[in-house]
């Protein structure tokens, strides 16, 4: 198996709330909410979607929860954000503040201020309005 990830998917409640948020709030690129005509008839799954072109070839998915679920043939869940998080990076001290407060001004949540971590990461983290984690972060060690 090659060691590497081309897509990472969200599961969101409100579609249209999403790629507002990604789109207009973080001006991350996307061609809109695509797939409506598609329907699973093994899983059930709707094949709405929106994906964000993101640098490197990384795509980013929203899809809604209950699609997602039933795609994965799996039982829906309760979400937890502490599950896992997604870096961003930041050229500086400053650029992380300045990121941090874009995402609050699109509508995200600020969960940790940004400050110099132990190991000489300067980071702060935001939820999504799904309640998905970010971390900006910038590396003073290089």
């Amino acid at each position: 198996m090659r060691a590497k990830i081309f897509f990472i998917t969200l599961a969101v409640d409100d579609l249209e709330r999403s790629v507002a948020f990604y789109r207009d709030g973080l001006g991350w690129p996307t061609d809109g909410i695509v797939g409506r005509e598609f329907h699973d008839d093994v899983t059930g799954a709707d094949g709405t979607i929106a994906f964000f072109a993101l640098e490197d070839g990384l795509l980013l998915g929203l899809y809604e929860r209950v699609n997602l679920a039933k795609d994965a043939s799996l039982p829906p869940g309760p979400r937890s954000p502490a599950e896992f998080s997604m870096g961003l990076p930041a050229g500086s001290r400053e650029e992380v503040d300045d990121l941090l407060r874009k995402a609050e001004a699109a509508g995200a949540t600020r969960t940790a201020p940004a400050h110099l971590r132990p190991f000489g990461v300067y980071s702060g983290y935001f939820a999504d309005p799904d309640g998905h984690l970010f971390e900006i972060a910038w590396d003073s060690n290089g």
